[in-house]
């Protein structure tokens, strides 16, 4: 088995950013996988051929996870690939292992990532520029961008070093629950950006009711489990109705 070097190391690295590239409705993110490993693969098994062509195949199988942990997974995969070089791990174990990282990470992605983190930093942004703060949403959308690209290069490297154990201390990152502090956080950004859009017109009275109007229709359609198009359509209905709203404020907002 040979050591992979920095140099294979960093195309694998810099191929996991690709990944979706290649998205496919039969496996979904297998071939990007596939092609970011390959440099790391032809330094584990460069004097096994067959081991080499068996260590591809396993990693086109079905495979998705959210984008921003692709370098974790392919450094984890680097590294019990090197130990099923060593026959320190059985590979028949590495489908029921990939499944189970895959779908864990994915879901914690979804809701930290997408569903918390891009929020957070789009709710700035747009009450940047509503405030006709341009270049400090640029540097805010640039620092956001420069933090993800050296967080993804350090999961990277902890799961080509640390292999599975890294996947365990990612359990005391806790970010399941930060992801529900960030929700909290976006909820105050939004009423933020509110503000910042408000007429400045309209008396605070208003504001006040409709935000309080809102809110409680927001907890009774979730009770009710209503669609969120019939949520909107409802908050418009009710603006209509509303005193002001013969005044054209509604139309000029």
């Amino acid at each position: 088995m040979a050591h992979i070097n920095w140099k294979a190391l960093s195309r694998c690295y810099l191929r996991s950013q690709l990944i979706g590239s290649a998205f496919n409705t039969r496996g979904l993110q297998n071939i990007g996988l596939a092609y970011a490993l390959e440099p790391g693969l032809q330094r584990v098994h460069a004097r096994d051929a067959q081991g080499l062509q068996k260590a591809r195949r396993r990693h086109l199988k079905l495979y998705n996870t959210h984008p921003f942990w692709n370098p974790l997974l392919v450094g984890v995969f680097l590294s019990l690939e090197r130990k099923i070089a060593m026959g320190l791990f059985p590979a028949s174990s590495l489908p029921k292992v990939k499944s189970t990282l895959v779908y864990t990470l994915s879901a914690i992605g979804d809701s930290f990532f997408s569903g918390s983190m891009l929020v957070t930093w789009s709710l700035l942004t747009i009450i940047l520029l509503a405030a006709g703060q341009y270049w400090p949403a640029i540097v805010l959308g640039g620092l956001f961008f420069a933090a993800l690209q050296l967080f993804k290069l350090y999961i990277f490297y902890q799961g080509y070093v640390q292999g599975l154990i890294f996947i365990q201390n990612l359990k005391k990152w806790n970010l399941i629950n930060w992801g529900g502090r960030l929700k909290v956080l976006n909820s105050l950004l939004a009423l933020g950006f509110w503000l910042v859009i408000w007429p400045f017109s309209w008396h605070i009275i208003d504001f006040v009711i409709i935000c309080v109007l809102a809110l409680g229709m927001a907890w009774a359609f979730r009770k009710i489990q209503w669609s969120r198009e019939v949520f909107l359509l409802a908050i418009f209905i009710l603006a209509l109705l509303l005193p002001w709203a013969d005044t054209g404020m509604l139309i000029n907002f």
